[in-house]
């Protein structure tokens, strides 16, 4: 499957990035730690399947720090013993942001009131437009097969600034 479309190269693409780009910088100098951002971004990106974040937030998070062990057990956070209860509460809240055609209800009432246990309100309006954001970006590199696997930490720093 090929690349349909490179919105990298496109001008009214280029713009809106940007504008996207800006919202992602609000949420990068919240409160919320930027470990459980990663994590959450590396979630929602493979419930969603999107190679091209996958590959970016693997790497932005192993650029930051963040071990292989945890990078590896993401996909399977529940049967893991590596993961904070605060990042188990976000993980879970990524997940049933990004699932929201599979149960009625959206985010659980149990997954919302772990979420307001480890984080403030700062920290939580981070979170949810965390996973709205991560989630459009995800279809955005889907709908046009965008791939993983040349993506370097840091490469779209300096292109929208």
């Amino acid at each position: 499957m090929d690349t349909r479309f490179t919105l990298f190269d496109n001008e009214i693409a280029t713009r809106f990035f940007k504008r996207f780009a800006n919202a992602g910088l609000v949420i990068q100098q919240s409160p919320l730690p930027r470990s459980t951002q990663e994590l959450v971004s590396l979630r929602a990106s493979q419930i969603n399947g999107c190679g091209w974040c996958i590959d970016m937030h693997t790497k932005e998070a192993a650029a930051a720090g963040e071990s292989a062990v945890r990078l590896h057990l993401v996909a399977a956070w529940r049967e893991s013993t590596v993961f904070t209860e605060a990042e188990r509460a976000a993980l879970a809240l990524a997940e049933e942001g990004t699932r929201l055609a599979d149960a009625s209800q959206g985010v659980s009432d149990e997954t919302w009131a772990q979420v307001r246990k480890h984080y403030d309100d700062d920290q939580i309006a981070a979170l949810v437009c965390l996973v709205a954001l991560i989630n459009a970006a995800n279809r955005l590199a889907v709908i046009v097969h965008q791939k993983g696997g040349s993506y370097e930490p840091g490469m779209f720093s300096a292109v929208f600034d």
